[in-house]
């Protein structure tokens, strides 16, 4: 069994961070280790929370922890996502460095959620400069939204040949792989919900069914990440991995948008999780 160290935000009730991204992973077979950078009431896109941002020290504290107990060596992967704090940003890269140095396979991903103040989410002061100075050169892999690819890469990305050029050049900066997780407008076509995904070998592109809703649900990135992980884990090859994952993503999604709920419906999707019914796949495109 695979062991992924998932340091991210918790709520207590809907779906986001560590509550969207820890079932899903483990239906795929994969532990998760949740270590909680926030614990708010509900996501911030709701406008109002209630909960604390952890101290920074706590990531240190609980990684010695585990090392104290001789079982670091166990862990396969780190998944970095939401971050409470500037400061949490650099405890995150020490808490990477100590796994590594117990298990020299361990990997990196770094989901570097950047805040969409337009939708509601915020994140701390420090946040996004942390995650482009030092988390991108020590992430193996690296999941942006467009939002994300602009800040990470700071070129404009107006368009799709333009979001190929932003992969690529993240390549050159550390991360081996990059997974796309929404190219909103800047992709092929406005009813489509599009993603990409690059490595060393070239460039993919996956489209399917773009779902409408009143409120777009919040946590889809963190599914995203935490599915890719796993299945990457589960010894799938990069090209199985992303379109598991955006198929498995896609039955969320529709099973989300026929309830009429504002939250993900992970827990009703799951048996599609482990094994959807659609089947889109992904086109080399560079």
């Amino acid at each position: 069994m695979k062991n992924v160290l998932s340091i991210q935000s918790h709520v207590v009730y809907g779906y986001a961070g560590n509550k969207a991204a820890t079932f899903p992973m483990q239906l795929l077979g994969v532990d998760v280790w949740a270590l909680n950078t926030v614990q708010f009431s509900n996501h911030t896109q709701y406008g109002k929370w209630g909960g604390m941002v952890m101290p920074k020290e706590q990531i240190g504290s609980i990684i010695d922890g585990i090392n104290n107990i001789g079982e670091l060596h166990r862990c396969d992967a780190v998944l970095s996502g939401y971050i409470g704090s500037a400061e949490q940003v650099e405890e995150i890269i020490n808490a990477f460095h100590k796994v590594k140095d117990a298990n020299p396979n361990a990997i990196y991903i770094c989901d570097p959620v950047m805040g969409h103040p337009d939708k509601g989410c915020i994140v701390a002061d420090g946040v996004k400069e942390g995650l482009i100075n030092l988390a991108m050169a020590e992430a193996d892999i690296i999941t942006p939204n467009l939002v994300e690819l602009r800040e990470l890469t700071g070129l404009t990305v107006e368009n799709f040949e333009q979001a190929i050029d932003a992969v690529k050049l993240i390549l050159t900066k550390g991360p081996k792989k990059v997974l796309v997780k929404h190219l909103s407008r800047v992709g092929k076509a406005k009813d489509k919900f599009e993603m990409l995904f690059a490595n060393q070998d070239g460039v993919w592109h996956i489209s399917r069914p773009l779902y409408h809703f009143n409120k777009e649900p919040v946590g889809v990135g963190d599914l995203t990440a935490g599915l890719f992980v796993a299945n990457l884990l589960n010894g799938l090859s990069d090209l199985e991995a992303f379109e598991h994952t955006a198929n498995a993503v896609n039955e969320v999604m529709e099973e989300t948008s026929k309830s009429g709920v504002y939250e993900l419906q992970i827990i009703a999707a799951r048996e599609k999780i482990l094994a959807p019914k659609c089947n889109y796949q992904a086109i080399k495109i560079a």
